[in-house]
């Protein structure tokens, strides 16, 4: 009998197999957010001078080819002023970083194409939903896009890539994470075409709160302000950074200081939040909520808690790299359980 489920699971795949896929699919962005932040932390961004989507994938196979690589990267400002003197084996180190990160962002391209051909083939994936599988495919072809365009503001005149631009792809990546979970759940759990509620609103309006917060985290990590201020709660005994406004308004997006401020303060807007609108959604008078709603919102609580005792020992013990490639993970964790907490809301209508 099991092997007979078997077989029918392969040629005749449901709409749970499909969910289960793009829940996988998920794990695997969330996997790029994390090797991305290591890439980001070890300063190995700029290592691949190049982009070259398909002959990329092959690494440098003999010394001679590995010497060119470093040739490349000796040409560009972040060598001559941070790592002049860098041996052949200390680029290897940042070079095997970019290009883990690169290749796992063409295994998720792999990992999407070939499951979806495959279920609409069979008719798991109705016809009608294929453009926003198509759409999912190809916005992750664009965060692939914006990722060279993030490096080549490093390659000229900085000597790492802009805030700017590292927020755009960061940005890019959750928005593809929450719209493939989202699907991933209406494959699971049913469409969610539940009355729009003062609730449901809410908790859109709380995954767009987690969202502005990582965004401003992304600045923080492209003005290496988490090197700054390594106190907690004050910064260094003030409760504003030194200058903090001395470059006008520009200093939200320009000053370390500043950058970290703001990502401080919306971590308070953020905390509050989900506590206030968890209890608020136990203690109404009205309509009360699923069950599935209350596991949701549960776990953006327990997830939020984790998110802050994270971020502030990130800081004190001034950005150590897998504690800070943690830090990035957990908020993207954040960010998949208020998403859920959204969709429970408006699945249930409550």
């Amino acid at each position: 009998m099991t092997i007979t489920a078997s077989i029918t699971f392969l040629e005749r795949p449901g709409r749970n197999a499909v969910g289960i896929w793009l829940l996988a699919m998920s794990a695997l962005i969330i996997a790029m957010l994390a090797v991305g932040g290591l890439t980001r932390l070890t300063g190995s961004g700029l290592s691949i001078t190049e982009w070259q989507p398909i002959l990329g994938a092959i690494p440098p196979l003999s010394h001679d080819a590995w010497v060119e690589a470093f040739r490349k990267y000796q040409r560009i400002p972040q060598y001559h002023v941070l790592n002049a003197g860098m041996t052949l084996e200390g680029f290897k180190a940042i070079y095997w970083w970019e290009w883990s990160h690169r290749l796992l962002g063409r295994a998720i391209g792999f990992a999407f194409l070939v499951p979806f051909a495959w279920f609409a083939v069979t008719g798991a994936i109705k016809r009608e939903d294929w453009p926003r599988m198509i759409l999912l495919f190809l916005l992750g072809g664009l965060q692939g896009f914006i990722g060279w365009w993030m490096v080549k503001s490093g390659l000229d005149v900085r000597t790492s890539v802009s805030q700017y631009r590292l927020a755009i792809h960061l940005g890019t990546a959750v928005i593809l994470l929450g719209a493939n979970l989202w699907v991933a759940l209406e494959y699971l759990r049913g469409r969610a075409f539940g009355k729009v509620t003062a609730a449901t609103w809410l908790a859109y309006g709380f995954a767009g709160l987690v969202f502005l917060q990582m965004m401003l985290g992304a600045l923080v990590a492209g003005l290496h302000a988490g090197l700054h201020y390594n106190t907690w709660p004050s910064m260094n005994g003030n409760w504003l950074p030194d200058d903090a406004f001395a470059a006008g308004w520009l200093g939200i997006f320009e000053n370390p200081g500043l950058a970290q401020f703001d990502h401080r303060m919306a971590a308070y807007i953020v905390a509050a939040s989900a506590w206030v609108f968890w209890s608020w959604l136990r203690t109404r008078a009205k309509t009360p909520i699923s069950p599935m709603a209350r596991y949701a919102s549960t776990a953006v609580l327990v997830v939020m808690a984790l998110q802050v005792i994270l971020g502030i020992e990130t800081l004190l013990y001034q950005v150590p790299v897998m504690l800070a490639a943690l830090h990035q993970v957990v908020a993207a964790l954040l960010f998949c359980a208020a998403l859920w907490q959204a969709f429970e809301l408006r699945k249930s209508g409550g």
